[in-house]
């Protein structure tokens, strides 16, 4: 596929913002219309980040996933938007959602919360009052077959994702690569964030042991799953084509899932 890149990101993230409360409201219209169960992630300072749960039919499988940690990365709530307005949940799969876990963010525009810190760098120190939140509330979910982050990148080529599998279960990586290359660049460069890469998949199994700084696939992949997914749309590219990529990827992870159920 050739598609330019904008060149509006110079330094940062200089693309369009939303207001994450109107896009979560749309969600929640969405999801009580089909009969979401209501999974809400309380706050020590009051405040309640929405999550929704789904029970499958005569399902065998568990999926969480979670967007929104980045408040410069506006694609991720916009894609679970859609999904949800057009109802792009397979029946087989029992499903749980974090739809934009720093609200805050967004609001100010920038990539940390209202306090400067970074979300993402948090599950490990738990500084910030949302990264407390979000491990008590996946502590009464119970563990997950795998698990989908939805980020994006302001300086990438391409569509990419991280993959921690480190027991080496089979990968459905290349499935959410291909679905996302049929309406976005896939970003094929050999080193990619530091890291070695291979047709847009990095294998990040190594860092396992270096980060003291974990995000939030490192505590997932140590208390709730052994298969976690970080989906990297390409943030200067057009809206609608890095919201697509995210769409088309989690569609096939999901389609993948069920059908294996």
């Amino acid at each position: 596929m050739v598609m330019q890149r904008l060149g509006k990101n110079i330094g940062s993230y200089q693309g369009d913002r939303i207001q994450a409360t109107e896009v979560l409201a749309r969600i929640e219209k969405f999801a009580s219309a089909q009969g979401w169960q209501k999974e809400p992630m309380p706050l020590e300072n009051g405040l309640i980040l929405p999550g929704f749960r789904r029970a499958g039919v005569q399902s065998r499988s568990r999926v969480y996933i979670s967007s929104g940690i980045h408040g410069d990365e506006p694609a991720g709530v916009l894609a679970l938007c859609q999904m949800f307005q057009e109802k792009l949940w397979p029946k087989g799969l029992d499903l749980w959602i974090l739809p934009c876990l720093n609200p805050r963010g967004f609001d100010l525009g920038t990539r940390e919360n209202e306090d400067g810190l970074d979300l993402n760098r948090d599950y490990q120190s738990l500084k910030a009052a949302v990264t407390r939140g979000h491990i008590q509330w996946l502590q009464k979910q119970p563990s997950f077959d795998f698990t989908l982050c939805l980020h994006e990148d302001w300086e990438a080529h391409g569509f990419y994702l991280y993959e921690l599998n480190p027991d080496l279960r089979p990968s459905i990586s290349e499935k959410m690569i291909e679905a996302a290359r049929k309406v976005c660049p896939i970003d094929l460069s050999p080193e990619i964030e530091g890291r070695k890469a291979s047709g847009g998949i990095i294998c990040a199994n190594p860092d396992l042991l270096k980060r003291p700084d974990w995000p939030e696939a490192f505590y997932l992949i140590h208390h709730k799953t052994r298969t976690t997914y970080t989906l990297e749309s390409p943030s200067d590219f057009p809206m609608n084509t890095r919201v697509a990529a995210l769409v088309a990827a989690v569609t096939a992870a999901l389609e993948f899932a069920a059908l294996e159920n």
